[in-house]
């Protein structure tokens, strides 16, 4: 047994779930991987987050621990174990929102509505003190992963960044620089789950937080509804903003720069970072979700005020063809995929 399996098992002793049945649950993007564990007729759920990474489980412990006080069901930590990177959670179950909306399409509406009223009311909660504040300038550098790895896996040179990045910070700076609120950052589909047994805010269910910072109050909005990972009708998109704005009291067309923008640097970013995964990290599944994160790219491009990165992003980025990714394919490393 390895120290670390050693080290789990005595956490698991300490906690009184050392006889529980353990079954493996999920892994995502980051080293986290996690386990059911049923003890009698109890169950809950091991995060085993490695330390050293660039996920932080003492981090996701406090993001947890203020989001119940604002009364929103992010799961309670029954047990931790920071300095090795164990977490006991409450189970809040699998009824994610990608599972339900792929049974029943009709209720999509429904459950974004809801995700949204969630943000809505993190927004206007102050944040907890000590997140990450990064400047337009450092926004655009995190969007600058496009070049580094997606153009450089596509075309073999890794293009100068200079106008990416200053069309891209001109446009942050000038539609969504705005003042901060707290973001999530992951809020999307796969990370959300409906708990019916609860009432009103608490109904939706939170997992992926732990790089939680300051951020613009579009951008979790952006990413619950430009998902990298499924297809959003367009029709809820544009009811879910619309209720966004108009509880919020921002003018739409204002809000509508500040969304494009955000939704430009979150897809650039994202191509950059699938990239990464699959040739880095062994996962390359996540090239199958590009040519979606591309789309959203373009839509976003479409809009008035990024006609100067638009013409950037043009001139360095190609598009995904089968061809162009199966190049990229052919850089990842032979092994499972997601």
């Amino acid at each position: 047994m390895s120290d670390r399996a050693s080290a789990l098992t005595a956490f698991l002793a300490r906690s009184g779930w050392g006889s529980a049945e353990r079954h493996h649950l999920a892994g995502d993007a980051s080293d986290r991987r996690y386990e059911r564990l049923r003890l009698g007729g109890a169950t809950a759920v091991l995060m085993d987050n490695p330390p050293g990474g660039a996920d932080d489980p003492a981090a996701f412990s406090a993001m947890a621990r203020h989001l119940r006080e604002l009364g929103l069901s992010a799961p309670a930590i029954l047990a931790e174990d920071l300095d090795q990177g164990f977490l006991l959670l409450e189970d809040l179950g699998d009824d994610l929102f990608a599972r339900l909306v792929h049974a029943d399409p009709s209720r999509e509406a429904e459950l974004y509505t809801a995700a949204a009223d969630v943000l809505l009311h993190l927004q206007a909660a102050a944040p907890p003190p000590g997140l990450p504040n990064l400047s337009a300038e450092d926004w655009a550098s995190a969007a600058g992963f496009a070049l580094d790895w997606y153009a450089f896996a596509a075309t073999g040179t890794r293009p100068d960044q200079a106008g990416f990045r200053a069309a891209l910070t001109q446009a942050l700076t000038a539609y969504a620089d705005g003042p901060r609120v707290l973001i999530l950052r992951d809020f999307h589909a796969e990370n959300l789950i409906w708990l019916p047994g609860r009432q009103g805010l608490a109904r939706v269910g939170l997992l992926d937080f732990q790089l939680a910072q300051l951020g613009q109050p579009g951008y979790d909005l952006v990413s619950l509804l430009q998902d990298a990972r499924r297809d959003v009708n367009p029709d809820t998109e544009a009811r879910v903003i619309a209720h966004f704005v108009a509880t919020v009291g921002t003018d739409p067309q204002t809000f509508a720069a500040q969304y494009a923008t955000l939704g430009a640097q979150r897809a650039l970013r994202i191509l950059g970072v699938f990239v990464r995964l699959g040739i880095v990290a062994a996962k390359p599944g996540y090239l199958t979700l590009i040519p979606r994160v591309w789309s959203q790219l373009q839509t976003n491009l479409t809009h008035p005020v990024l006609a100067d990165l638009r013409a950037v992003c043009d001139r360095l980025l190609p598009a995904p063809t089968p061809d162009l990714l199966q190049k990229i394919c052919t850089q990842c490393p032979p092994t499972p995929s997601l």
